[in-house]
């Protein structure tokens, strides 16, 4: 789509990740004149690669680390559908988009302290090996839990689905996961279970995390692994910024945004209710901007410390930024360079016995195209990509991850792995096999303990939802674009911050008064196999009466 016809109007774009660049992106399609600014020397912002630098030799490329790694569920529907709009040349010289970089990750692993890797298809089965599969994961995973707990899982997961959103907003953004599960009052088993899988959504704590969102991504994951036809675990099928962030950002210059780098928003200037401008300092020399509209699509954290009193005092809606800012967490990414292949399973794992709730996925099996010897020395040839998701729990050395330094960070995030993986003569990780290791940086030391975070992740809590803003705001011409708009996908993940500058757009494009086509907006965990139950949820919750989802059974 290409709706280019000058507006004569300038947008200048605070922030320069997947929010930013989709942005810029819209809005450069349909006539504006774009700036970016974006403060690391990396475009891409929290979704970027991360070079490991100084460690390529011999004229190789730097080993290709990661803020963490990636991961496009079957129902990302707004990236995606902006990946297909980026093109991208491959190796013999076709012409495709970088949604075709995306590759399938069939399988699914389960790994635990005291029990062999279980292997889960991740995805509807299409072939007898499938079938195969699930039936034998289906008498190998040993959860622990009892039929009742099962039982009452499944009817969680069925209320979910079959409720009505008005219902979900009101009603279930008030309840914790915890609570919801009803986790206290069964088995440690079952605890853990429901605890170890909310741990890896985006860093959200059981105890803390609302039933909506939740709820919601959970029984769409589960879903959409029977649901035929559909990939349910995509990754890139190499590192980031080569496969997608550099070829968009060359396109969004070709198509003529001016993205920069290196440039820090140290203040906005607002007044009588309007912004003025904002002050930049690139490259460690300070100067104003002007534009006719302006998009925050800083993290919230950033966005708040930069709050004025005649911001707040034109639109005092702005000041749950600051409340919203405190709902940030620690979830970042090691990556170990093997020197041996280490597949482990064809897609993500899930280590639920790991205190720091860790999360892994081989990378080289997805790259079939990448010579891993073009890197580094030439001696890696796998790199393990893990998440660190908790990071106040003690580990197996007595210390949670805030109290190691970097070397006992590393080697407990090892020891647990290898304690995950390694049963019997079942031996997936050595320790000989470690060639580098590589610590996302924005995790600085600030001694050999004590450190801090420049990019966390804004987490759900229970409530949240009416401290989020919508992408417009009642100063007219500001508009904000990030992962804690509120948004269809509900989630601070690339997806939603993708969606969140889809509207901050509309909304400049109804504010501008324009008549080029909206972006689109995808419904999000919507199935119309369920629409006849959300509608008698609807009818009961509009009557102020609880869920039934078993009532409408009776009309069959």
């Amino acid at each position: 789509m290409n709706q280019k016809s000058s507006t004569n109007k300038k947008v200048v774009i605070f922030g320069g990740g997947v929010a930013g660049m989709t942005a810029a992106h819209e809005l450069i399609q349909r006539g504006f004149d774009v700036v970016v600014y974006e403060y690391k020397h990396i475009a891409g912002g929290k979704a970027r690669s991360i070079p490991v630098y100084g460690s390529g030799k011999e004229g190789r490329k730097d080993l290709p680390g990661e803020h963490g790694f990636r991961f496009f569920p079957g129902f990302y529907k707004h990236v995606t559908d902006t990946m297909q709009r980026i093109p991208y040349i491959d190796r013999n010289g076709k012409e495709k988009t970088v949604f075709d970089n995306l590759v399938h990750a069939p399988r699914m692993g389960l790994a635990r302290y005291d029990l062999p890797l279980t292997e889960f298809v991740a995805n509807f089965p299409t072939s007898l090996d499938d079938v195969i599969d699930i039936i034998k994961s289906m008498f190998d995973a040993d959860l622990g839990l009892s039929i009742d707990e099962m039982e009452l899982a499944a009817s969680k997961l069925w209320q979910i689905i079959t409720s009505c959103h008005d219902r979900k907003v009101q009603e279930y953004e008030q309840i914790p996961w915890w609570g919801f599960i009803e986790a206290e009052q069964h088995s440690e088993a079952y605890q853990k279970l429901f605890t170890a899988l909310t741990r890896t959504l985006v860093a959200a704590k059981a105890h803390e995390a609302s039933t909506k969102t939740v709820g919601n991504v959970g029984a769409e994951l589960i879903l959409d692994m029977i649901t035929p036809g559909m990939k349910n675990d995509r990754v890139l099928n190499g590192p980031t910024n080569d496969v997608w962030i550099d070829p968009w950002l060359s396109f969004l210059r070709e198509q003529g945004v001016e993205y920069r780098l290196n440039a820090d928003v140290t203040s906005i200037h607002c007044t009588d209710g309007v912004i003025t401008g904002a002050t930049i300092v690139e490259n460690g020399v300070k100067h104003e901007v002007t534009a006719d509209y302006y998009i925050s699509a800083l993290p919230v954290e950033v966005l708040a410390s930069l709050l004025t009193d005649e911001m707040l005092l034109a639109d005092p809606t702005l000041f749950f930024l600051k409340q919203l800012s405190l709902s940030v967490d620690w979830m970042t990414g090691m990556q170990f360079f093997l020197t041996e292949p280490a597949p482990i399973i064809e897609g993500h794992v899930l280590y639920m016995d790991s205190q720091w709730a860790l999360t892994s996925v081989s990378q080289a099996q997805f790259w079939p195209h990448i010579d891993m010897r073009q890197f580094g020395d030439g001696r890696v040839v796998d790199i393990l990509s893990v998440d660190i998701s908790d990071w106040n729990m003690p580990g197996l050395n007595g210390l949670t991850a805030m109290e190691c330094d970097y070397l006992q960070l590393r080697n407990e995030v090892w020891a647990q792995l290898k304690q995950s993986l390694n049963h019997g003569d079942e031996i997936h990780l050595r320790d000989d096999m470690i060639h580098t290791t590589f610590l996302d940086p924005n995790i600085a030391f600030i001694n050999p303990r004590d450190k801090i975070n420049l990019e966390p992740l804004l987490i759900n809590k229970v409530g949240t939802w009416t401290q989020r803003p919508e992408a417009s705001t009642t100063i007219s011409n500001l508009f904000l674009a990030s992962d804690y708009v509120r948004t269809n996908t509900d989630l601070a993940t690339m997806e939603g911050a993708n969606e969140a500058a889809r509207r901050a757009v509309n909304a400049i494009l109804d504010t501008a008064e324009s008549k080029a086509k909206r972006c689109e907006i995808f419904e999000m965990y919507e199935h119309k196999l369920f629409k006849i139950w959300q509608k008698h949820d609807q009818e009961r919750f509009d009557k102020g009466l609880p869920w039934d989802g078993k009532t409408i059974l009776h009309i069959f």
